[in-house]
């Protein structure tokens, strides 16, 4: 496949509006492009309308390499901090400009691309790849999470995520966990000039907010590469009129713990808060939580760290940094899949994730694909020697 093939490809998964939703028009363009090969298998696991997970393996048997990425961006925000429009996807400067450029639809067309090059090549791989597109990465993770429970991530032999990591620069083998509760509190309505026939919600909640901060603050073990645990709250919602008092309020935290920590000491903690200010007169929370991911522990000695380091050897000068990732990916949930396996986060794309005027780096996004081709025969490679 030319240099010109490869960029149209990136173009037209970059066009496709899926901002938390419409996954499956970008999964329906995917498929067509494997749609001639009939050795590749393709299949599409539906979350909810206009939201499908897409399966495709190559290979005929032996080991199986997960290759993973999400067709989901977050929304573009303030149009007018683009300099172009961001489902336009323009080349300037050498680079594709559009959202989603970077996290991560470059690394997902880079996976794309080195799959249908293997194709065309019909190079005999040492097991198959599969190829792991899920929905919903951006609010919860659970295109990962139906995949795994159906089992599509059993016995894999490795994971590589291709998240961009500073335009391939870097080699995650570990992450932060994240837990994303609600709490709300219901009281009781009354005019504000007789607050004594009302129950406050507000101010209900905000003895949740002092019991939750001090508490958690009590997790102060630090990882190495991760750092600390941190606890935010970040959403609070209430009342209804100035002058009545509150009968409903709501918050949003936001947890990133280590794998020091599981989340279960966590929701431990929260539900104790809760059971104890339930006991006192005019009190109702509850809590609930929304996707939660365990952090990802590993090893930078793994053996499929040492593969990717080799392979990168080969494609860079400089030797990729072995690090962690301060946010969640795909991996905290199919590592929950029956079998024991390592993975890895590495792709292209730039440190604007998320910001206005995102892209990635077009040189960058073409050795990727070399990349992810060698390192998927050299690792399969490795696991027929065992």
């Amino acid at each position: 496949m030319d240099k010109k093939a490869k960029i149209e490809i990136l173009k037209k998964i970059l066009a496709i509006e899926s901002v938390n939703d419409n996954e499956t028009e970008v999964a329906d363009y995917i498929a067509s492009l494997f749609a001639n090969y009939s050795t590749a298998k393709i299949e599409k696991v539906s979350y909810a309308p206009h939201r499908d997970n897409l399966v495709i393996t190559i290979g005929n048997s032996g080991p199986i390499l997960g290759y993973s990425g999400h067709m989901d961006v977050v929304a573009p925000g303030n149009l007018a901090d683009w300099s172009t429009a961001p489902f336009e996807p323009t080349i300037k400067d050498n680079c594709v400009f559009g959202r989603g450029a970077a996290d991560m639809k470059g690394g997902l067309a880079a996976l794309v691309v080195a799959l249908l090059e293997l194709l065309e090549k019909k190079s005999e791989l040492p097991g198959q790849i599969r190829l792991l597109a899920t929905v919903g990465e951006e609010t919860g993770e659970y295109g990962a999470a139906q995949l795994t429970k159906l089992g599509y991530a059993d016995k894999l032999a490795g994971l590589l995520i291709a998240e961009p990591t500073d335009n391939m620069q870097r080699i995650v083998y570990t992450a932060r966990g994240v837990i994303d509760y609600k709490v709300t509190s219901k009281g009781k309505s009354a005019h504000s000039a007789r607050p004594q026939y009302g129950i406050n919600a507000i101010d209900n909640l905000v003895e949740f907010y002092k019991l939750a901060k001090a508490r958690l603050a009590k997790f102060t073990a630090t990882d190495e590469v991760l750092g600390g645990v941190t606890h935010n709250i970040t959403v609070i919602h209430g009342g209804e009129q100035v002058n009545n008092i509150p009968s409903y309020a709501e918050l949003l935290g936001n947890i990133r713990t280590i794998p020091q920590y599981p989340n279960k000491l966590f929701y431990e903690e929260l539900e104790q808060i809760i059971a104890e200010l339930n006991k006192q007169k005019g009190f109702s929370l509850a809590i609930t939580y929304s996707f939660p991911e365990e952090a990802i522990p590993g090893s930078p000695d793994s053996p499929i760290i040492q593969i990717a380091k080799k392979v990168h050897s080969k494609y860079w000068e400089k030797p990729a940094a072995i690090t962690g990732s301060l946010g969640a990916n795909d991996g905290a949930e199919f590592l929950q899949a029956k079998g024991s396996f390592n993975s890895i986060v590495i792709g292209p794309g730039s440190n604007t994730s998320h910001q206005s005027n995102e892209y990635v780096d077009i040189n960058s996004y073409l050795k990727s694909i070399d990349f992810y081709q060698d390192f998927a025969i050299t690792f399969l490679g490795t696991q027929l020697i065992k």
